[in-house]
């Protein structure tokens, strides 16, 4: 059966990072009196960031309040706000928007869906103009479901809103492990691991995705 929705992870997969996101990460808790590192924030790439916030401080043995992982989450959400909407070295890897492109025009529908809360998700869609030119069909955030990755939840939500019903005719597309795991949970006939952003090579693989590509235009060829 033909692919019918293409589902991408956003930064990292879509977007370069270049480790924006997990400075941002660090330096949330470090403002708000932790001083990780950037190593410590590796786990929780992809992940809900509200629910990142508590796991973080979790696994650092803190004591700590709804007000504390709000303000951490508030500061991550702000400065990354800031970035996507200002900073010039923000921009779609090369290939992006030529394969959202290709893929439209052999009947597929493209969607993201992010571990951001939505107001970054409309911040990056809305400066890239995806959806005004038609690149993108659809997108969803951690905070539109009740669990983000690596529950199964956005995949499910997209399918839905698109009217498709068997995941035997979903790709999902991704840089991180909990994007695999998503993917996997869903039942998603491809599973698609990239290594343009954090997770690396072995990790991507020891999840077991249906391919492992080191760029999007790698996809044309997998879902042709």
């Amino acid at each position: 059966m033909p692919v019918k929705l293409v589902v991408f992870d956003i930064a990292g997969t879509t977007l370069t990072d270049d480790g924006f996101v997990a400075n941002a990460f660090k330096n949330a808790f470090v403002k708000n009196g932790y001083p990780i590192s950037i190593q410590d924030t590796h786990p929780y790439m992809g992940v809900k960031k509200i629910v990142a916030v508590r796991m973080m401080l979790e696994e650092l043995g803190a004591k700590f309040n709804d007000d504390q992982v709000e303000n951490i989450h508030e500061d991550f959400v702000n400065a990354m706000i800031d970035f996507y909407e200002y900073d010039p070295s923000v921009k779609p890897f090369n290939d992006t928007e030529a394969v959202f492109e290709l893929l439209k025009e052999k009947g597929m529908r493209i969607s993201l869906n992010t571990g951001f809360p939505k107001v970054i998700a409309d911040t990056i869609v809305k400066r890239f103009q995806w959806m005004d030119r038609n690149l993108v069909d659809d997108y969803i955030a951690s905070d539109e479901v009740e669990n983000g990755r690596p529950a199964s939840l956005m995949i499910e939500q997209l399918m839905y809103r698109a009217g498709i019903d068997d995941p035997m005719l979903v790709a999902k597309v991704g840089d991180t492990t909990v994007d695999i795991e998503e993917g996997q949970k869903a039942g998603c006939y491809y599973v698609i691991a990239v290594t343009t952003g954090s997770g690396t090579k072995e990790e991507l693989l020891d999840l077991g995705p249906t391919h492992l590509i080191d760029s999007l235009s790698e996809l044309i060829t997998i879902l042709k």
